[in-house]
């Protein structure tokens, strides 16, 4: 994470797992498979929490509560797709040792670039819009503390996740990785809970269908929530001074290390994912209750229905969500700005400066779930300008050497592209023309 610490810095804090790692890449390594793998995972564990963030919550609850498990197989599509983009651009950074911005920068006029970064900063302010209200309704709910005052405890948390940078990427990672074992574990024991008849999510899962102009609404917004523009670009940094080699044969061995990283934490991901929406349409949908559509009304309707404890478990997983995709949408934001600008702003500052759209939110009165719901719709229309440099790039040989893109993967990322930016186009038109 060169734009975090310099990388004499992440020698020093990481010189461990970077030794294991090359006795591992070089085959020196006596140790068993396990022990083998585990130098190199982390860096998509960091990216996937933009993939269970309050954003999520907010549009797998809506999604769950107001048409049943219609929309799972959004979610199934939207993980797929993300596994696919997300390992080309941990592939980028292995293969360059320059992250996605930085690539932008560099390959493109500067007129684009500023057009680009613009269009990443509108994205990262809507990325921690969501993060930070998320947090902040997490303490709401557990603690029945103000959001303004709530607002102002999860920026103090930020700053200190994002303080253990210093000490290297494994803090920070370990930090963020526990964090999602607590969402984890908190809709297990939801599922336990509500029970849901599996032969019926499995179809839902692999059926394709909308009902409403609404459902196309919230299922690009659980789109934008699970494909996430700033996940790409940060990836791209997370792994381009992580592990660094020359060699391509131990290229290749780190980049197929890397992929074993992305479809755990992508797929850990995508279950988590899954559960929430299945929670709200068991809970909700099935019962009648259709009209909730907010984060505050699924956690108090959960206390008859489920019990008491039901109601802290899903506050605590909100709030274990937030305070780390917080910490993770600064250090995007971050990327974002040294790569297409070259300029180096400190987290501190940034977050102090994305702090003030969210607590005009919760000062204006604001639906908090529905200002979610539709930052996740704003991240889906800022995909295409992370998704198509990012195919650009891994499908040239001059700058990815021996990683460039196979064909089929070239072609693959390609749909999704097409996919995803159809998809907005059609919300548009419904939205414009639809009755």
């Amino acid at each position: 994470m060169s734009n975090a610490m310099n990388d004499q810095e992440i020698r020093k804090g990481d010189s461990g797992t970077v030794k294991s790692a090359k006795e591992v890449l070089s085959g020196k390594s006596k140790k068993g498979w396990l022990a083998r793998l585990m130098p190199f995972m982390g860096p998509a564990f960091i990216a996937s929490v933009a993939y269970m963030d309050p954003g999520n919550f907010a549009t797998n609850i809506q999604g769950g509560a107001q048409f049943g498990l219609e929309l799972l197989w959004v979610i199934v599509a939207s993980n797929l797709m993300a596994m696919l983009l997300q390992t080309l651009s941990a592939k980028l950074g292995i293969a360059t040792g320059r992250n996605l911005a930085e690539h932008c920068r560099d390959n493109y006029p500067k007129w684009m670039v500023w057009g680009m970064w613009t269009i990443a900063e509108l994205v990262a302010i809507a990325t921690d819009l969501a993060e930070f209200l998320g947090a902040a309704l997490g303490f709401y709910l557990l603690f029945g503390m103000p959001l303004l005052w709530a607002g102002i405890l999860t920026a103090v948390i930020t700053f200190l996740i994002l303080g253990l940078e210093r000490y290297g990427f494994r803090p920070l990672e370990a930090v963020i990785t526990s964090m999602i074992g607590v969402v984890a574990a908190s809709y297990l024991i939801e599922m336990f809970l509500v029970k849901p008849d599996f032969g019926n999510v499995l179809y839902h899962a692999v059926t394709p269908s909308f009902s409403s102009v609404e459902s196309v609404l919230v299922a690009t917004g659980i789109l934008g929530a699970t494909v996430m523009p700033h996940a790409i670009y940060l990836h791209s940094a997370l792994t381009q001074d992580r592990i660094v080699v020359k060699n391509p044969q131990m290229q290749q061995k780190l980049f197929h290390y890397e992929i074993i990283d992305v479809v755990v934490a992508m797929g850990a991901a995508s279950l988590i994912n899954m559960a929430m929406l299945i929670m709200a349409a068991v809970t909700f949908y099935q019962t009648g209750m259709t009209h909730i559509g907010t984060i505050e009304e699924a956690h108090r309707t959960l206390e008859p229905l489920l019990g008491r404890a039901s109601q802290y478990i899903f506050g605590i997983s909100l709030l274990a969500s937030g305070l780390s995709s917080s910490s993770v949408g600064t250090m995007a934001g971050q990327v974002i700005m040294q790569g297409f600008l070259h300029r180096h702003i400190a987290p501190w500052l940034r977050r102090l400066v994305t702090i003030v759209p969210s607590l005009l939110v919760i000062a204006s009165g604001l639906d908090p779930t529905r200002t979610l719901v539709i930052s996740q719709v704003v991240l889906s229309f800022g995909l295409p300008f992370a998704i198509i440099p990012l195919i650009q790039f891994t499908q040239r040989r001059d700058i990815m050497g021996t990683l460039v893109n196979k064909p089929i993967t070239t072609f693959l990322a390609s749909v999704c592209a097409v996919l995803i930016i159809s998809l907005n186009f059609f919300l548009l038109y419904q939205l414009a023309f639809g009755s």
